[in-house]
């Protein structure tokens, strides 16, 4: 499975939505700085992830971005699933693929199918706030000298 800069830019927002969940709405300017994608493209992002119902987005001066549901019910999988389609290993038109079958494609397609659950299984196991754990247990603890 391959996610296109689409796909990870979209994660990377909806990511920084998560950081930010309890606090007020995020500008598109501060998850393009934060998350080092261009505002422009950001915004189309943004369009596709709110028109998907996974964030909101709020007019006004108070106004911003906020996930429509909380972290832990936004999992990858509806993330990439959005911005990315199906997640086939193998893409290639169905009229192609009858008119040139060979016979280790009965071989091959079940495996392809197993690559692609189990990809959708461990997608759908990450939310966004277990995104957010990761990420804050990575942090480094403050190191005191004396």
């Amino acid at each position: 499975m391959k996610i296109s800069s689409k796909g990870e830019y979209g994660l990377r927002a909806l990511f920084d939505l998560a950081q930010h969940y309890e606090s007020r709405p995020r500008r598109s300017r501060e998850i393009a700085e934060a998350q080092s994608v261009a505002e422009d493209y950001l915004n189309q992002l943004l369009i596709i992830l709110r028109k998907a119902g996974l964030i909101n987005s709020l007019r006004g001066p108070q106004g911003g971005h906020v996930l429509a549901r909380p972290p832990h019910q936004i999992t990858l999988y509806d993330a990439v699933f959005v911005l990315e389609g199906p997640m086939t290993p193998v893409d290639y038109a169905n009229e192609l693929k009858d008119k040139y079958r060979a016979p280790v494609d009965d071989l091959l397609n079940p495996i392809w199918e197993e690559i692609e659950q189990e990809t959708v299984r461990i997608l759908k196991d990450i939310s966004l706030a277990d995104l957010c754990e990761r990420y804050s247990s990575r942090q480094f603890p403050a190191m005191y000298h004396i």
